[in-house]
């Protein structure tokens, strides 16, 4: 079977293009490189001067050497020693995060291409552990906190209001009905909300609205299903809304996993349309 064999009859091949920013040097011996990968798309035979550790929590990969080829599985990584010549082949939509090593760094008995599993976390030995766990300290201290929280009073007649919006979060009724259902005025629920929960009753509505979002998006159901369930009138409003509070599309965001990807064809434009719509709505 010839490397040419290994690729789908519609795939679209690039020649290797790293920019400059992402080559490993003695001095910055390991870099990083995110992208998606579009579905039949084939990087042609080539090879570098440093190791590559590829790695795909999506999608699936199919990388061939003159000898021999590999299927990636999702959330598996695959390693190439420095000089190898290989091709690989988008078996199915991915996004790949690369490591380029410099032939300098690359540890003793990885002489050739192998198939990894997800690195075993278990009995982890003391001074692999203390590693470890330094670059988990540093990234807690860089993580910025996502807009998750929904906070809850204490004050009775507002948490029971509360309660019945988290338990529906898509019902769209007033302050003035909601108020009245669990015996008190607009105007003391208002004053109650900022007080308690330092924000309005819009903006912690909105907040249980993300946090029943999240679920529903994990479930993988369609956003305009959502969008109806949550009490919005439209998709775009909803993903307008959703990138507001977040950065990005609903999609984008369940996809990440935390990698970044564009927004699926039509879902930026829907959310440039809805923008207006969402402003207004609630």
């Amino acid at each position: 079977m010839t490397l040419r064999a290994l690729a789908p009859p519609a795939a679209r091949v690039h020649f290797v293009d790293i920019p400059p920013e992402f080559a490993p040097t003695r001095a910055h011996p390991i870099r990083v490189r995110s992208r998606p990968m579009p579905a039949g798309e084939r990087i042609t035979m080539h090879m570098h001067a440093w190791a590559q550790l590829a790695y795909a929590p999506r999608g699936v990969l199919r990388l061939a050497i003159e000898s021999s080829s590999w299927i990636v599985p999702p959330s598996r990584a695959i390693w190439v020693p420095p000089h190898v010549p290989h091709e690989v082949v988008v078996v199915e939509e991915a996004y790949m995060r690369t490591l380029y090593i410099d032939e300098s760094a690359v540890p003793a008995g990885l002489e050739s291409c192998r198939v990894m599993a997800a690195m075993d976390m278990a009995d982890l030995a003391p001074a692999r552990e203390k590693l470890l766990g330094a670059l988990a300290l540093d990234e807690l201290a860089r993580a910025a906190p996502l807009p998750l929280s929904v906070p809850m009073p204490r004050e009775k007649r507002l948490r029971a209001l509360c309660e019945a919006l988290l338990a529906d979060p898509g019902n769209t009724d007033s302050l003035e009905y909601w108020a009245a259902s669990v015996g008190a005025s607009t105007r003391t629920i208002a004053r109650l909300f900022r007080q308690e929960l330092g924000m309005s009753f819009s903006q912690w509505r909105q907040q249980a609205v993300l946090a029943r979002a999240i679920p529903l998006l994990n479930q993988g159901l369609a956003l305009s299903r959502i969008a109806r369930e949550l009490g919005y009138q439209s998709q775009s409003a909803f993903s307008a809304m959703f990138r507001r509070a977040f950065g990005e599309s609903p999609r984008a965001f369940m996809v990440r996993g935390h990698e970044r990807t564009e927004a699926p064809p039509g879902e930026a434009d829907d959310e440039i349309e809805g923008a207006a719509e969402a402003m207004s709505h609630r």
